[in-house]
């Protein structure tokens, strides 16, 4: 099944994603050195990181609704899509929770917004997974006419069917 939001010929959202999920794990890592080191500017450097990853995951959101929407209703694929979604919706709540708790003071963020944030890390590897499995498992996001010898995606050219003429 094909995405139905496109650039370049490839599907938009999962080029978007990565954005938010480097810099939402990222805030974690930057949080647990600073509580090794107790130097307030690893979690400023989170709080910041946290910010950026919302609003890429707030601009990844929409691609993903409009490839979701696209899924024929009574399937596994629009089940997994609906957690995938619902999923990364809670996983911006809670990174958008630890980032207002640390506004006041982002140098010394206290236990709660490090531990919401780790809590969102943990649920974005279960996410993610789901979302590996809507592309390399159900199809979903793939090219139809997908294969090791497939034109490049900046071609209207289409690869030969099995009897050996090309498609229009």
């Amino acid at each position: 099944m094909e995405s139905h939001a496109k650039a370049f010929g490839h599907p938009i959202h999962p080029m978007l994603i990565v954005f938010p999920l480097g810099l939402l794990a990222t805030s974690l890592v930057f949080d647990i050195i600073y509580l090794f080191t107790d130097n307030g500017k690893w979690s400023e450097i989170a709080y910041w990181l946290i910010a950026a990853g919302i609003i890429g995951g707030l601009l990844a959101a929409p691609f993903g609704l409009l490839d979701w929407l696209a899924i024929p209703n009574d399937t596994r694929a629009k089940r997994v899509g609906l957690y995938h979604g619902a999923g990364n919706a809670v996983i911006l709540i809670l990174f958008a929770i630890s980032w207002l708790l640390r506004r006041d003071d982002p140098l010394e963020p206290g236990a709660w917004p490090i531990i919401l944030s780790a809590v969102g890390v943990g649920l974005a590897l279960i996410t993610g997974w789901l979302g590996g499995e809507l592309v390399d498992r159900l199809r979903v996001g793939v090219d139809d006419e997908a294969q090791l010898n497939a034109s490049s995606s900046l071609t209207a050219e289409r690869p030969p069917t099995p009897g050996g003429r090309a498609r229009a």
